[in-house]
């Protein structure tokens, strides 16, 4: 059986202690206090191409990728470049930029379903801001979501979410009103029948359907056939908005977004992480005829103060240049498959019953006998044996999400030798805490 190697972290731990006289928790996001995997945080000093680095001089082959936007590296030099030459003429005016515009043409260029967009600071602002403007647009109240599917902190959304509200046990938030909790209908993921049913019973009331196409905070979770398709020919029949949350797989999963993959329209797109390079840049956008619906053009009042600001529009533009030249996702998709395959080998020659798949640069693993379809089957696996497998990686330099509800990336910075060392320490991991019961329910 393979030995953990032995890492300082005397600097992460002082760190932590001070941080949680300061902050709730001692974290600015509850997953990182990295309560699901046990332990305390490491504290990051830097990043660079596929690796971070914390502040003992640890070194990590990173697979969260700041949560999905670092898709060309960390510190790329053309990103970096772009936001150190547009900070040098002032990070924010709180005013309109030409930025905002380059920006913009690329990603309505890049989605079909986009004619328009409105920047803004996060994907939670950007699902916020989509609901409103559903409501206004339709003049209903409802909002139909997929359970485990997380949209980020808004009230009405964050019922039954997965994500960190699911690594802590409480997929209902304190704080959020009875009322807005009941202007949400849960449904299963992938199931179509039960979306079916609920929007028959709701018909009048339901303005739009919000839906992960591809679900990254109940692990990795893909649509099965027909769902999406499904969906938008609910909404079409019953007059609600289909609303894909993007914010994970836009310019993730492939050029625009999983819309582009599935050929499944919808009518409004929630965008974020990849278009702003790993600045604070978000969006929401759809057909004219919607988002003309806005302020100041119409009556749905939404507004920011550093939204569109000039260094993450640099940032966003730079990234997604990158992103576009010849074979990059190609490329991205094969890192991605060879590290879910490499994953898959390392758990069977354990004995070890894991479900990975990807898409693009985005990818999951679940310690499952069986592919996980929905909520049910995420909360059924045995997350108690992924903190172990988490520990035993980090222990051989290898940084994932501290939480088996959460979907794991890549980037074009991953060569081979990144991907080599991923796959032997998975190796070594699942050798060091054999036997692994894989889910709750095994004898």
């Amino acid at each position: 059986m393979s030995q953990t190697c032995d890492q300082a972290t005397t600097r992460s731990a002082a760190l932590f202690d001070t941080a949680k006289r300061l902050l709730p928790g001692g974290v600015n996001s509850p997953v990182r206090a990295c309560h699901a995997v046990g332990g305390s945080p490491r504290f990051l000093a830097r990043a660079q191409g596929a690796r971070v680095f914390d502040v003992d001089g640890n070194e990590y082959v990173d697979l969260v990728g700041s949560w999905g936007p670092a898709i060309v590296g960390h510190a790329h030099p053309h990103v970096v470049e772009a936001i150190s030459r547009t900070a040098a003429d002032g990070i924010s005016f709180g005013a309109c930029c030409e930025l905002e515009q380059q920006l913009a043409e690329i990603v309505v260029g890049a989605i079909p379903s986009l004619e328009m967009l409105r920047f803004v600071n996060s994907g939670t602002e950007a699902t916020m801001s989509a609901m409103r403007l559903a409501r206004g647009a339709t003049g209903r109240t409802k909002i139909l979501k997929f359970l485990g599917g997380y949209h980020g902190h808004v009230d009405s959304l964050l019922v039954s979410a997965g994500s960190g509200a699911a690594t802590f046990g409480s997929p209902d938030s304190a704080g959020v009103p009875t009322a807005f909790a009941e202007s949400t209908l849960l449904a299963p993921y992938n199931d179509l029948e039960a979306t079916a049913q609920l929007l028959e019973e709701h018909a009048k009331d339901v303005a739009a359907v919000i839906v992960e196409p591809v679900a990254g905070n109940m692990g990795y979770v893909e649509p099965v056939d027909g769902f999406l398709s499904g969906l938008r020919s609910l909404c079409d029949r019953h007059g609600a908005l289909l609303v894909f949350d993007e914010v994970m797989t836009g310019f993730r999963v492939g050029w625009g977004g999983y819309q582009n993959i599935c050929g499944v329209r919808p009518d409004l797109t929630c965008l974020g992480k990849v278009i702003g390079g790993g600045m604070p840049v978000a969006a929401y956008g759809g057909p004219r005829e919607l988002m003309s619906k806005i302020s100041p053009l119409g009556p749905v009042y939404q507004a920011g103060t550093l939204s569109g600001n000039p260094v993450g529009m640099a940032a966003g533009i730079a990234t997604l240049t990158l992103c576009k030249e010849n074979g990059f996702y190609a490329s991205l998709s094969q890192t991605a498959k060879r590290l879910a395959d490499g994953l898959a080998n390392a758990a069977t020659r354990a004995g070890a019953q894991l479900q990975t798949a990807s898409t693009g640069g985005m990818l999951g693993m679940t310690l499952s006998p069986k592919p996980v379809r929905n909520f049910d089957d995420a909360n059924a696996c045995n997350q108690d044996a992924f903190g172990k497998f988490y520990r035993a990686m980090l222990s051989r330099g290898v940084w994932l999400p501290p939480s088996g509800y959460e979907a794991m990336f890549v980037s074009a910075a991953h060569d081979d030798e990144a991907i080599d060392t991923v796959v032997q320490s998975a190796a070594e991991s699942f050798e060091s805490i054999s036997p692994i019961v894989t889910n709750h329910n095994a004898p």
